[in-house]
């Protein structure tokens, strides 16, 4: 019998481990943003590990289901979930367009729907009392303190993202018609603007910069445990435990340095800010985004 010359069909439905993380590579390399990317990689990792640990069966809507089902049962919060969703909607997108999928079956997976959050309240806000309360728990002596001091008060009186704080350099800080501003500041999406320094913020900055000092290149620099400065960055982990440990001396809980942005928003419109210009000074590509951060009734789902 003459072998039969008949190609196998590429299959549609079970992609192998190999084909998923050569689909979660271009899925983050579609993502401009840093944190963007960091997020999907985890959230797809999960998923991928996930899979591939059950019984080879069709990635198809009732496996999703039954993984928003897992995410549920260890009482992840509605946003985290929707997050992880929103990350394999991704990689099922790509797979069909690499034809590991039918769009069949992606039609399907889009019709998993997230969990509803409405009336939950999104991040966490300060009031003006909590921000001066968060600003004066510093040693002004130390090294540390008037970095750490720097930090917050960036977040707190800019609205700057973990990353923004982060990439922030020396020479980006300048006068401009008579202000203190971080001109051409690059933001998520690759979005440039320029973003009021007020003076209280500017003095916390110059105590740092003097201090050290810098004079070129990032702002904030590492500091070893004996208090010398080294190295030529810092991480955005530093800029997390910074927000930790100043949110623990002013016994507040539950505080991430993105409710220092939110902080910054509401305190901003507290006191007559328009919409559109609270928009331009975060850098949201949306007024609607501008709008949810400031309204705390808002679901996740709109920012």
């Amino acid at each position: 019998m003459k072998p039969s010359n008949r190609k196998k069909s590429k299959r549609t439905d079970r992609p192998t481990l190999p084909e998923l993380d050569q689909t979660k590579r271009s899925v983050l390399n579609s993502l401009a943003s840093l944190q963007s990317r960091r997020s999907y990689q985890h959230a797809m990792d999960e998923f991928i590990d996930w899979y591939c640990s059950e019984p080879r069966l069709a990635l198809n809507r009732g496996v999703v289901l039954r993984y928003r089902m897992q995410l549920e049962t260890q009482q992840l919060a509605p946003a985290t979930i929707n997050v992880r969703l929103a990350a394999v909607r991704r990689l099922v997108y790509e797979a069909a367009d690499t034809g590991l999928l039918s769009s069949e079956l992606v039609a399907g997976i889009r019709r998993v729907k997230g969990i509803p959050q409405l009336g939950r309240r999104v991040g966490n806000w300060l009031t003006a009392s909590e921000g001066e309360k968060l600003l004066s728990g510093f040693d002004p002596l130390s090294l540390r303190g008037k970095r750490d001091a720097a930090i917050i008060s960036l977040l707190l009186g800019c609205g700057l993202r973990r990353s923004e704080v982060v990439g922030l350099k020396v020479h980006a800080i300048q006068r401009r018609e008579d202000h203190w501003a971080i001109v051409d500041l690059i933001g998520k999406g690759g979005r440039v603007r320029t973003v009021p320094l007020p003076e209280w913020v500017k003095t916390a900055v110059d105590r740092w910069a003097e201090s050290v000092p810098v004079v070129s290149g990032k702002l904030f620099r590492s500091i070893r445990k004996n208090g010398t400065v080294w190295g030529s960055g810092i991480t955005q982990n530093v800029v997390w435990y910074v927000v930790k440990a100043c949110a623990g001396r002013a016994e507040i809980k539950a505080l991430a340095p993105h409710d220092l942005r939110r902080t910054c928003a509401r305190l901003c419109h507290a006191a007559g800010g328009e919409l559109e210009q609270i928009q331009f000074l975060l850098g949201h590509a949306s007024v609607q985004t501008t709008n949810a951060t400031l309204d705390a009734n808002k679901i996740s789902a709109d920012l």
